[in-house]
């Protein structure tokens, strides 16, 4: 005779035997979910691999033995596939919506999904037949699961850059670390808050014994981390918060492997990833000479010698300037030129731009200007005056998820400062078409590139680099056309001259109205004001504030299924200039 069942409906719940495996379920939910995304982005990781952009940089800032000579640009680009092309169209039609961005959140609406999914898995996992008042224990235990996710988007050297393909960095993941961070914190606010109950109901000690006592300090270091992460205090306090957010992980590791044992498990993963990157960085290290120019009190050049491979276009570097006591600073700068085998500047190299934004930014510039000024008044020196530095290269992070060369036509959109992204692009685009001959099948006719800047002033910044560009693409192929937006009158009569180019004093009041006209491909359009598009697709490309890129993500968002058909697929990426 079997032993007797005690029916399910009298049973006691016991949590560490079932919410376990709702951790498990919600660890299953966003692997799958990943793998998903993963799989969606094959083609782009296969293509970026046959055309060298998906490893390029993993081994980190290279020598060469010297540059590929160059010749003009003898070829003309590939015929269009009208059938393919509109296959892609339509897949970019489909997609366009998710780039809507709304104003002041920072978030465009695919990313809002895909929270808003994440959100709703984590809360189902807690209170799916959890008995949470009288045991709480779930929502601990899926904070606990929140572990690999915080630490898989955060590290700059994941695996997720790569297999997802090229402009994938951890600054595109980063919104996914801190939704599980800020998940973490719920779970363990509801965890807290209603043991922190039950022992006030039946009088029991909170502080005092060990458990209570440590879960009590890992609830307050968790609270410590995501209030000093909000978006306010990063831009406003940077160095605090990132000192602030080492110090306390690191000690909430601590606390909670002594609150719960089932907590070390979750701790593993975590350190792996952690490991990894660290190792990767330190493989990417490089410390070499560089020289500093100050343009003015607002921009600071800096060229990195022996520097000739390993990044693409776009790519960003974290530089650590070894200067007066700024030492263990470090910032992200983005290299705003191509590789010197195909860059179409005069002086081609390893070259970055830091602007006035910050104390040192503004320390930087302040001891270039000092050394300029020394070496100027010197009777040893002689030639160009620019201070020459030591620094230390992390990198290169990011880039563009776009391959420019698969587009017909491209439209570049910067402001202020951002034009170092959209600036690396045109370099690159440009010097593939022209000085390479078109070798990897670019099929690139036409290119826009728009910059809003505050002054007449600060075209100088970059004038020589385009007015090198812009001649490069003069009596070939390429159709460039260079539109500068200034913003305020300041002195109009410095602007330089660069071939093919337009200053305005104004600011676009939507990039939706050009960009819809410069795409359209009906034959009435004047050709001399249109693109005639002849349906081998439109890459567009902004970097800057909030304000613009979001400007040119809606821009994209709205136009219709018929219109990115017709011309072969509308791309974007935006690059946002900010904490």
């Amino acid at each position: 005779m079997a032993a007797p069942v005690i029916p399910s409906s009298l049973q006691i719940y016991n949590s560490y035997v079932e919410d376990p495996i709702w951790q498990r379920k919600f660890t299953i939910i966003w692997c799958s979910s990943l793998a998903l995304a993963v799989a969606v982005s094959v083609p782009s990781l296969i293509l970026g691999l046959r055309h060298g952009r998906s490893l390029k940089g993993i081994a980190g800032i290279s020598e060469t033995n010297g540059y590929r000579t160059a010749y003009s640009d003898g070829k003309k680009p590939p015929p269009t596939r009208r059938r393919s092309r509109r296959l892609v169209g339509a897949w970019n039609a489909l997609i366009a919506p998710t780039y809507w961005s709304p104003p002041k959140l920072g978030l465009n609406l695919g990313q809002i999904i895909v929270l808003s999914a994440y959100l709703a898995a984590v809360l189902v996992c807690i209170l799916k037949d959890a008995q949470l008042i009288s045991n709480p224990n779930r929502a601990g235990f899926l904070a606990l699961a929140q572990f690999p996710v915080v630490f898989l988007f955060a590290t700059k050297n994941s695996i997720l850059s790569l297999l997802l393909g090229p402009g994938n960095g951890y600054e595109k993941l980063n919104f996914m670390h801190r939704m599980a961070g800020r998940t973490m914190f719920l779970a363990g606010c509801i965890h807290g808050s209603l043991w922190i109950r039950n022992h006030l109901q039946y009088g029991l000690q909170i502080l005092g014994p060990q458990k209570e006592t440590s879960g009590v300090a890992s609830l307050a270091l968790l609270c410590i981390i995501v209030l000093t992460s909000l978006r306010p205090v990063r831009r406003l306090f940077y160095e605090c918060f990132f000192v602030v957010h080492v110090l306390t992980y690191v000690a909430f590791f601590v606390t909670i492997c002594y609150h719960t044992i089932y907590a070390s498990p979750w701790i593993f993963p975590p350190l792996a990833f952690y490991g990894a990157d660290v190792l990767l960085r330190l493989l990417r290290y490089r410390i070499k000479d560089a020289t500093l120019t100050a343009q003015d009190a607002q921009m600071t050049l800096i060229r990195v010698h022996n520097c000739d491979d390993g990044w693409l276009a776009g790519q960003h570097v974290r530089l650590r300037i070894f200067f007066s006591n700024r030492v263990f600073e470090s910032h992200a700068l983005t290299i705003l030129s191509a590789p010197p085998s195909h860059s179409c500047l005069s002086s081609p190299g390893f070259l970055l731009a830091a602007r006035t934004n910050g104390d040192w930014t503004r320390a930087l510039n302040n001891y270039t200007r000092k050394e300029q000024e020394r070496l100027q008044i010197s009777e040893k020196y002689e030639g160009e005056s620019s201070a020459s530095v030591q620094v230390m290269l992390d990198g290169p992070y990011g880039g563009s998820s776009v391959d420019l060369g698969r587009y017909e036509s491209v439209f570049l959109i910067a402001g202020g400062s951002g034009i170092t992204f959209t600036l690396g692009l045109l370099d690159d685009i440009v010097g593939r078409c022209v000085k390479l001959g078109r070798s990897q099948g670019e099929r690139t006719r036409k290119i826009e590139f728009a910059w809003c800047i505050r002054s007449f002033g600060q075209i100088e910044w970059f004038a020589p680099m385009l007015i090198d560009i812009a001649t490069a693409a003069s009596n070939s192929s390429i159709d460039l056309h260079i539109s500068i937006f200034v913003t305020c009158l300041c002195d109009p009569e410095a602007v330089p001259h660069i071939p093919n180019s337009i200053v305005t004093l104004s600011r676009p009041c939507s990039f939706r109205p050009p960009l819809r006209r410069k795409i359209r491909s009906r034959p009435e359009l004047d050709e001399s004001q249109e693109w005639q598009i002849s349906g081998g697709g439109v890459a567009v490309c902004a970097s800057g504030p909030e304000s613009l890129t979001g400007e040119a993500q809606n821009a994209v968002a709205r136009l219709s299924l018929t219109m990115s058909m017709d011309v072969g697929g509308i791309a974007l990426h935006t690059e946002l200039f900010t904490l």
